[in-house]
């Protein structure tokens, strides 16, 4: 790690005003929720999609994985894109087509159709949460960014606090197809929004001329440590989303209303360590704040594996996950910003899409372990919780040595 990547705020086109300032971290923090709006507003749903579509737990969190495939394959096509297209166009396309995704996912007559569904509304949605950090590097940079990275967290934590209880409450009134058709209306809300209130960022002469920078970046020792330390931080959450809704509920008893508020205490959790990251940037080097938030996160996983093997109970088993979910507030501000320091604008497209195809490539790969022996037992997910967190660990401490 280099000093400049740690500690140098630098600063590129500023937005020209705090109101212009304001609205592009509203919008930027809403396109950065696509993710948890698409995931985890569904998630109380998911034992009674399991049953309605006839299926196991394990297919039924495949429907979560499709999406989540869908979240990183499309960053790896978005993110170049919008290098060579600028950063409007990929964006427009992308949340129109999530919205006709959305649709398809209410009508879909079987898990199998339902599972493609998924993976074409992930796609589409990932437009929005690459270029959402590419923009972010085409006006800041070091300091700056993770600075600006913790403000979209603001925005963006609400998400996974309001999803999941605006998902069991919408199950009081509508069967959970009625879920994707709200998403299809937050879709068209964003391609309004984004329409109209945010400009292009990365103008001609500074676009890429040619295709991915990824060889490149892929070269880099440092970047792939930190886009990796990232990327396993957000397999444990992922795993955590997966495979809470069957441990919390069908294991220890939670209704779906009261899972989705102990969800939602977890998403607050993300929001107060985001908001201490942002304070503490460029008094505390950022990568300190990097490992701090990965040593919560382990600590979490570490508690979790020890509740679930000694039968602890909710008591044991709640600190530990709120500790894995609220460490994630100084992971990926910090991780984003450190790998992104330093990137010229017309390859930060390609660089945002190879982070993102590392969180949702590794967290779709964990998220299925959760389920692997079946709803009935928790080691699965703590096993694969810990591991993960230790992993991501070892990595920062890789790029730290660069």
């Amino acid at each position: 790690m280099t000093a400049s990547q740690d500690t140098t705020p630098q600063t590129a086109r500023e937005p020209a005003s705090s109101d212009h300032r304001l609205r592009l971290i509203v919008i930027l923090g809403a396109l950065t929720a696509i993710a948890p709006l698409s995931i985890d507003m569904y998630l109380p749903a998911l034992p009674r999609l399991t049953a309605d579509l006839s299926t196991g737990a394990m297919r039924a969190q495949l429907t979560l994985t499709a999406c989540v495939v869908g979240l990183a394959t499309g960053q790896a096509i978005a993110g170049p894109l919008s290098d060579r297209w600028g950063r409007r166009r990929p964006l427009l396309i992308g949340l129109l087509a999530y919205s006709v995704a959305s649709l398809l996912c209410v009508v879909a007559p079987t898990v199998e159709a339902f599972i493609a569904f998924r993976l074409i509304q992930g796609a589409a949605g990932a437009a929005g949460i690459v270029i959402a950090r590419a923009v972010v590097r085409d006006l800041y940079d070091g300091v700056a960014a993770a600075k600006f990275f913790s403000m979209l967290m603001l925005v963006n934590g609400l998400a996974p606090i309001l999803a999941p209880v605006l998902g069991g409450q919408l199950l009081r009134v509508t069967p959970w197809p009625g879920i994707f058709a709200v998403l299809s209306a937050i879709g068209v809300a964003m391609f309004l929004s984004a329409l109209l209130g945010m400009r292009e960022t990365l103008p001609p002469e500074h676009r890429g001329t040619h295709g991915m920078a990824f060889r490149t970046l892929l070269s880099e020792r440092a970047f792939i440590a930190y886009a990796a330390s990232g990327g396993l931080a957000f397999a444990a959450m992922f795993t955590y989303i997966s495979g809470s809704p069957f441990v919390l509920q069908q294991i220890y008893g939670l209704s779906p209303q009261t899972f989705s508020i102990v969800f939602g205490v977890n998403a607050l959790g993300i929001v107060l360590a985001g908001q201490l990251s942002g304070r503490l940037a460029g008094r505390v080097a950022l990568g300190r704040l990097l490992a701090a938030g990965l040593a919560i996160v382990a600590t979490g996983g570490a508690g979790l594996l020890i509740a679930v093997l000694a039968g602890l109970g909710l008591p044991a088993v709640l600190p530990a996950l709120f500790l894995v979910v609220a460490g994630q507030g100084l992971v990926l501000p910090n991780a984003t910003a450190l790998a992104l320091s330093g990137r010229p604008a017309n390859v930060a497209g390609s660089a945002s899409a190879l982070l993102g195809l590392a969180q949702f490539g590794i967290g779709g790969a964990a998220a299925p372990l959760a389920g692997i022996l079946g709803p009935d037992t928790a080691v699965p997910m703590a096993v694969t919780i810990a591991a993960t967190a230790l992993a991501a660990a070892l990595a920062a401490r890789v790029a730290s040595k660069n």
